[in-house]
């Protein structure tokens, strides 16, 4: 019942807003807001009823607009099934058979793991062993990955700290488990624990042996992206790839609410702004796709999906640009400019500049945001894919002081207008971008 009321407070919602002016409203900008990372929402978490009521709500606003179903579609959704493991019980760390009391799963696959011990720093040619321990809080994570390869370990146990907590704090307070498209086997996934002082010095005893036990169900769930079209004058011109992802982190293990108003209600409210201000003008020459993907936090499902079910031929898309969390300014970048992930990667970002938008090179190259985005999904496939993009490591950056509140919206109103006679011009232009030599993601 809750839910069939907020998808009629959503449909209600768009039909005042199909007659809205082409201008950013900042008023209209916060309702979207207040909507998409309210407490009815409950996070929006991947894969979940609430980030289904995100994309209808999404889907219903772009319709309102009088944009039409993608080629091919019956409808505004694309609902995606999903498998993913659920912890069913704590996990069990045995050492030497003999229980540990100071463990915390960040991250693995349900079942048995474990066996001999090996510790970083002291492994010596040829050793083969099934758990790495890294006593160091301060190793270098290559040495970590290269070492746990060599070994061919399926679990690594690391101090207990600030990092670790903070990564379990940063998923929700939950362990991160596997989720898979329904149709495919899941590969094998190396599973990470953080211990305390007491049981890391167990660890270490000469011949140790470990075993980690995660009990887990299995959910048969659905992801769901919102997609609308807007046609073009030209059918040989191509196809301009608009998008934003809808979902966040949801409900955390204490029944905390983890908003997600950055992270990312505030792309998709500047790829609704944007869609809004397109279809009350002239119609483009290339049409344009509007994407709200889901389950992008749980590893760039709907994208991925998306690229493996396009509802026109990738090769039709010039370009894509995807709007992410542009709710902060970046503080590297003057403060009216936006970030474009892999700028140097394509003529893209040069082009756009040219024609008045605000964007600058991506200040913080050490980070990969170009690859942590759903941009990323489509750059693979050859697509030339990028994110444009505020600052995303603010304080409140996954977790759940993420709300409107916590908003800069004047940057965030100017932040959407700036971008909105360059992508008129992207549209409209004969303009196709290339990727620079050696700027196409291969892996």
């Amino acid at each position: 019942m809750r839910r069939a009321i907020i998808l009629a407070l959503a449909l209600m919602t768009a039909g005042g807003v199909a007659q809205a002016r082409s201008d950013v409203s900042p008023a209209r900008v916060r309702a979207h807001l207040d909507f998409l990372a309210g407490p009815e929402l409950r996070g929006r978490g991947s894969a979940t009823p609430d980030e289904a009521v995100a994309a209808a709500y999404v889907a219903s606003q772009l319709q309102s607009y009088g944009l039409q179903r993608a080629p091919g579609m019956t409808g505004f959704l694309q609902r995606i099934p999903v498998l993913r493991q659920v912890q069913a019980a704590p996990a069990e760390l045995l050492i030497d058979g003999v229980a540990a009391s100071d463990v915390t799963l960040l991250r693995g696959a349900g079942g048995v793991w474990g066996g001999k011990v090996a510790v970083l720093g002291h492994v010596a040619p040829g050793t083969k062993a099934s758990v790495l321990v890294v006593p160091d809080a301060a190793a270098p994570s290559g040495d970590i990955a290269k070492t746990r390869t060599d070994l061919g370990a399926s679990v690594t146990i690391v101090a207990a700290d600030a990092n670790s907590r903070r990564a379990t704090e940063a998923s929700g307070g939950r362990p991160s488990l596997p989720m898979s498209f329904a149709d495919e086997v899941p590969g094998a996934r190396n599973a990470t624990v953080a211990v305390g002082p007491a049981t890391m010095a167990r660890l270490q005893r000469q011949g140790a042996t470990a075993v980690l036990s995660i009990p887990f169900t299995l959910s048969h769930d659905v992801t769901t992206n919102a997609i609308a079209y807007l046609p073009g004058r030209d059918p040989a011109a191509g196809v301009l790839m608009l998008t934003a992802h809808l979902d966040h982190l949801g409900v955390g293990a204490d029944g905390t609410i983890w908003p997600g108003a950055n992270d990312d209600a505030s792309g998709t409210v500047a790829l609704l702004e944007i869609a809004r201000a397109m279809a009350s003008g002239k119609a483009p020459r290339r049409g344009i796709l509007f994407v709200a993907y889901g389950s992008e936090e749980r590893g760039g499902f709907g994208s991925r999906w998306f690229g493996d079910h396009p509802p026109v031929p990738l090769s039709q898309i010039a370009a894509n640009i995807e709007f992410e969390m542009i709710g902060a300014r970046v503080p590297k970048l003057a403060a009216d400019r936006l970030m474009m992930t892999g700028y140097e990667r394509s003529d893209l970002g040069a082009a756009l500049r040219a024609h008045g938008a605000l964007v600058d090179a991506d200040p913080y190259p050490e980070q990969h945001y170009f690859q942590r985005s759903d941009n990323y999904a489509l750059a693979l496939r050859g697509v030339v894919a990028h994110t444009v993009s505020g600052y995303g490591e603010v304080d409140t950056y996954h977790t759940p002081l993420d709300t409107p509140d916590r908003i800069d919206g004047a940057f965030m109103v100017r932040a959407i207008e700036s971008l909105m006679k360059p992508i008129r011009w992207l549209a409209d232009s004969r303009f196709t971008p290339t990727w620079a030599k050696g700027g196409r993601p291969t892996e």
